[in-house]
């Protein structure tokens, strides 16, 4: 399971029409090796496919392949605007460490 914020559900609804996608795509999250801790998320907006878990919040939705999920079972999805950035935060209670900047994680 995901919990996706209604801040996350809201800037998702937002850039989905910014690109001009259709109502029925979502947020792909996905887990993939690299960065200096190991692993890091990539994000993608797409149509759900069939071996999707798809996890809603409203209209908003975030796509996860079953191979992820394995990682970010249980995280919250939350959106983030600071004076010096702004983006999607995953709160991922199976990492056990981040890198210094952030883009990556280990379990």
């Amino acid at each position: 399971m995901m919990i996706v914020t209604d801040k996350a559900a809201e800037k998702i609804q937002v850039l989905l029409k910014a690109e001009g996608k259709d109502t029925h795509c979502g947020l792909r999250i996905g887990v993939s090796s690299g960065g200096c801790s190991g692993f890091q998320y990539e994000m993608v907006f797409d149509a759900p496919k069939e071996e999707d878990e798809v996890f809603s919040n409203g209209e908003a939705k975030v796509l996860v392949d079953k191979k992820s999920l394995l990682f970010v079972d249980g995280s919250v999805l939350d959106y983030n605007e600071g004076l010096t950035n702004a983006g999607f935060v995953i709160r991922n209670p199976h990492a056990t460490d981040t890198c210094g900047c952030g883009q990556s994680f280990s379990v």
